[in-house]
């Protein structure tokens, strides 16, 4: 039983995944730039400070002001 659930944990995830996924379809440059800054500093966070939840809010928060104020949104001329 344990080694069908090992194999077919990754095709879960993904599935589960899918709709988070499609969620973001929509948004501008910008915000999809935040969102992925986040994640980022989300783990980053975490490995920094060994898990440390206030170190994983804090990488996210970090994280989101700088994705969200990297170039998004240009216009060409």
């Amino acid at each position: 039983m344990n080694n069908t659930v090992r194999r077919l944990a990754p095709f879960a995830l993904v599935a589960l995944m899918l709709p988070a996924l499609q969620g973001c379809a929509n948004l501008s440059q910008r915000q999809q730039n935040a969102a992925i800054g986040a994640g980022v500093g989300a783990i980053g966070g975490s490995i920094l400070t060994g898990g440390s939840t206030l170190g994983t809010l804090g990488g996210a928060a970090i994280g989101g002001v700088i994705g969200h104020g990297s170039g998004g949104d240009k216009r060409h001329r």
